[in-house]
């Protein structure tokens, strides 16, 4: 007798498909399942899920909508709020968000509010009739610049262009998108649905710019010469973190983003097509919890490797990545080394990694973050084979713009200093997403480009402009 699936649960690809492909791991909702899902929901006359959204989207309506079949009508409801659903519904962690304050989450099920957002983004694609809002007659000639095309930068742009402003967007790639085209792999978001919504806030009017390296190309200054009255920073915390032991420069050792770079903006994983290989080993070992950790290791599996480890110095309820990735990681047949902590990279005679040693870990009181710090235990040192290691324990501020803006403002960690405004220390320079927080989620990011909008809003305002 076959199983029956249980109620909400999502279906994917076969596994033996998966650990060789790179085609995206959830079908999500089919319209059956994404009725069913709506029909679910209770309607609430004071509902907390919306709370829960920092894009503050109206969930309850958005749902109500599925339930009456009016999936555009729930396309138009999300992009009051959202411009990236297609994006959102599969990267945010609303587990810990909107999903986390529904109130069937007492019975021990909340509504699948992610899930429902990606079908009613995909049915608009699927069915070719998205939702345009009609090109904005620009009401204030006044010029914005947007640097970064991120999920902060594009949400920023697209805010201000519907307030009627003149709205650049200056990416720095040949492909606008930041981390949601160089960072997150297709198996969990398809460049396609990225295109898609990139070309949505296009247009409402947004200008792009490729290849144009604000602080090279031209510098913030030279912008305003041009006659640019405010700007936005959204570009996000794209150098690379490392485990500062000896043996990093082996070969065979990338950074996270090096490695996903190659794998996902070049179309590494998609050689000889594209002629941009990225060589991993036979025995792939990660270093990091979260989910650009997971990001990697999945990655490395899918192109090819026998055997891929995560390494990490906390037990799993301290890995800060999300329950899904986690689960579909060892679906795949990824291993975890926990309470494990790297000391030293080791080289074969030619130069190349072929080993880590590492020390075990008990877990002591708890740190900054939170969650328990890892203890070294004397004498528990040993050796893991290995011939590929991607170290993917976070990023920090690129400061390769930030150094040609005088007078603005860092932290001590390098990340720019906002108001609760998000106004830097130059008053018509503006800021949000990870440069501003460091490493942090998407819908985070869309969260302080929103309230970054209206801040340059009423700052051009009152100026004047």
């Amino acid at each position: 007798m076959k199983r029956k699936k249980p109620e909400g649960q999502i279906t994917k690809i076969p596994l033996k498909q998966r650990r060789r492909t790179f085609t995206e791991v959830s079908r999500g909702f089919s319209l059956p399942e994404a009725l069913k899902e709506a029909c679910r929901c209770l309607q609430c006359k004071e509902p907390m899920c919306k709370a829960g959204c920092p894009a503050g989207i109206d969930i309850k309506e958005f749902i109500r909508l599925i339930q009456e079949k009016n999936y555009m009508g729930a396309v138009k409801k999300i992009k009051e709020t959202n411009n990236l659903p297609g994006v959102c519904g599969r990267v945010c962690p609303q587990e810990e968000q909107c999903q986390l304050y529904c109130i069937l989450k007492n019975k021990g099920n909340a509504i699948k509010i992610g899930y429902l957002e990606r079908f009613v983004a995909d049915w608009e694609l699927e069915h070719a009739v998205q939702y345009r809002v009609a090109h904005i007659q620009q009401q204030k000639p006044t010029k914005v610049a947007v640097i970064g095309s991120g999920p902060a930068g594009l949400t920023c742009a697209a805010d201000l262009v519907q307030e009627g402003f003149e709205v650049h967007l200056f990416e720095a790639l040949h492909k606008p998108g930041g981390v949601l085209v160089y960072g997150i792999p297709e198996f969990r978001l398809p460049k396609h649905i990225v295109n898609e919504e990139v070309d949505y806030i296009e247009s409402l009017g947004v200008a792009v710019h490729k290849n144009f390296l604000v602080g090279r190309t031209k510098t913030i200054d030279e912008l305003k010469n041009e006659g640019f009255k405010a700007f936005f920073i959204g570009v996000g915390a794209g150098a690379p973190k490392f485990l500062g032991i000896p043996g990093e420069i082996l070969n065979g050792v990338y950074s996270a983003n090096e490695f996903l770079t190659r794998v996902n903006l070049m179309k590494g994983y998609r050689f000889p097509e594209y002629d941009t290989p990225v060589t991993v080993g036979k025995i792939v070992g990660v270093f990091g919890g979260g989910n650009v950790a997971f990001d990697c290791a999945r990655s490395a599996l899918r192109l090819g490797a026998a055997k891929v480890c995560m390494i990490y110095r906390r037990t799993e309820t301290e890995m800060p990545a999300r329950d899904e990735e986690i689960e579909n990681a060892k679906e795949e047949g990824i291993k975890l080394r926990l309470l494990v902590s790297p000391k030293e990279f080791i080289a074969d005679k030619k130069g190349n990694i072929k080993g880590v040693r590492c020390i075990k870990n008990k877990l002591g009181e708890p740190d900054s973050s939170g969650r328990r710090s890892p203890v070294p235990i004397q004498g528990s040192k040993f050796t893991i084979k290995i011939d590929t290691a991607i170290v993917a324990i976070g990023t920090m501020a690129n400061p390769l713009l930030l150094q040609t803006i005088p007078g603005l403002e860092l932290t001590s960690k390098g990340y720019i200093n906002v108001n609760d405004n998000y106004q830097t220390s130059v008053p018509d320079i503006f800021a949000g997403g990870d440069i501003v927080s460091g490493s942090a989620t998407v819908i985070s990011a869309i969260q302080q480009a929103k309230l970054a909008a209206k801040s340059i809003k009423d700052y051009l305002s009152a100026s004047g402009a």
